[in-house]
């Protein structure tokens, strides 16, 4: 995604969609974030109006979770993480489940925090 870098009311219009749109219309954050979003094609927009998350947009807000996941783990190795982060993250060798309860972030988890980080992401 070419380092789209997308701002806290991007993400949240983004969950918005992703939960369902109620009724008619649209919120105030889907309505000022969808031309961008659909211009990134995070989101599709039927004929009918109705706004849709692509699977490019899905697999975004799931990125977006593990990063936040791996930034809890840094901060506390207890923080509790969705299974299906924890389930990613172990099988890309990002993190390892501790003894004690929780996970501990390997050298490759490292390496991708301070990679994100030196992005501004």
């Amino acid at each position: 995604m070419k380092n789209e870098k997308l701002t806290q009311d991007e993400y949240n219009a983004l969950d918005e969609v992703k939960r369902g749109i109620k009724g008619e219309r649209v919120s105030a954050c889907v309505g000022r974030n969808t031309k961008r979003l659909a211009g990134l094609k995070l989101f599709s927009i039927a004929k009918n109006g109705r706004i849709s998350l692509t699977d490019k947009g899905e697999e975004l807000l799931f990125l977006r979770r593990c990063v936040l996941g791996l930034r809890a783990i840094e901060a506390d190795p207890a923080s509790p993480i969705d299974a299906d982060v924890a389930l990613f993250l172990g099988k890309k060798s990002h993190i390892v489940p501790r003894a004690e309860g929780g996970f501990a972030i390997s050298d490759k988890g490292k390496e991708s925090l301070a990679d994100i980080a030196s992005q501004g992401l």
